[in-house]
C-alpha cells in the first residue's frame, strides 16, 4: 500500500489496519538472531561505529546495538499525521482489539512475509483516531511513495562517512535509500563488503561479495575479530 493510498481513502486505512493488527503480535514476537547479537558485539568491542536499518522491527537494539539509525522507522510506534502526536504501538494495538473484539482470532491468523495478514472483512472494522486531534493514525514506518526523513538520512550518511568500512548485510539494495548510502562509502572510497544470498544491485561495486546466510556470517566474523 502506497502512502498517498492509506492518506486519501479510509477504506485503504481499515485494510491496512485490520491486516497490520492481526500481523502485529506475531511480528512483535520475533526475537533477536545471532546475526542481531553478532553486530552489537561488534559495537561493544569498539570495532563498529552502529548499524542503519531498513528493518523496521526493532530488533537491532533488543539485541543490545546501542547506536541504530531506524532508516524506515519502527512498527512499535504509531503517530498523528495531523499533529505529530506519537504513541507507543501497544496501546493502539489495545485500542483496536477492544473497538473490534470480533477481529481476535489468532490462532486463525496466517502471516504473511512482511508481516501482515490479509483480511476480506473490513466494512465494520473500527480505527482509532489520534487521542489528542482527532486525526489520522499511521505506524512510524516509511511506506512506498513516502520519502525517507532528511535528519534521519543525515544522520544515517554520517554514520557511514565516518568509518573505515561498510557492510551490507541481508539487503538486496532494491530499495533507493540503501543504494545511496552505498554510494556515500564508494564516495569516500571505503572498502565495501555485501553479504547476501543471490543477487543484489551493488555487486559489482563491491569490494568482497559473500553470497551466503547474514547471520551465520556475521557470528562467524564476530568471533575471528573479537577473539582476535
Amino acid at each position: 500500500m502506497t502512502f498517498q493510498q492509506f492518506r486519501a481513502n479510509a477504506d485503504f486505512r481499515k485494510r491496512y489496519w485490520a491486516g497490520s493488527h492481526l500481523g502485529y503480535r506475531h511480528f512483535a514476537a520475533a526475537a533477536p538472531n545471532d546475526g542481531h547479537r553478532a553486530l552489537a558485539e561488534l559495537e561493544r568491542s569498539g570495532l563498529s561505529n552502529g548499524v542503519v536499518t531498513q528493518n523496521v522491527d526493532g530488533l537491532h537494539l533488543r539485541a543490545g546495538s546501542s547506536r541504530v539509525v531506524d532508516l524506515h522507522g519502527t512498527v512499535d510506534r504509531v503517530v498523528c499525521l495531523t499533529c505529530g502526536q506519537a504513541f507507543a504501538r501497544d496501546t493502539i494495538a489495545a485500542r483496536m482489539a477492544a473497538a473490534n473484539p470480533w477481529l481476535d482470532h489468532p490462532d486463525e491468523v496466517r502471516l504473511n512475509p512482511d508481516g501482515d495478514v490479509e483480511v476480506s472483512d473490513i466494512d465494520s472494522f473500527e480505527v482509532p483516531v489520534c487521542t489528542v486531534c482527532g486525526g489520522v493514525l499511521k505506524p512510524d514506518v516509511v511506506f512506498f511513495g513516502e520519502f525517507v526523513p532528511v535528519e534521519r538520512f543525515a544522520e544515517a550518511k554520517a554514520m557511514v562517512a565516518g568509518a573505515e568500512a561498510l557492510i551490507v548485510a541481508g539487503s538486496s539494495l532494491v530499495v533507493n535509500s540503501g543504494i545511496r548510502l552505498l554510494e556515500t562509502a564508494l564516495r569516500k572510497k571505503l572498502p565495501v563488503v555485501i553479504i547476501n544470498r543471490g543477487v543484489t544491485k551493488g555487486d559489482s561495486r563491491a569490494t568482497v561479495k559473500l553470497n551466503a546466510g547474514t547471520s551465520e556470517s556475521l557470528a562467524a566474523l564476530t568471533e575471528r575479530l573479537v577473539v582476535a
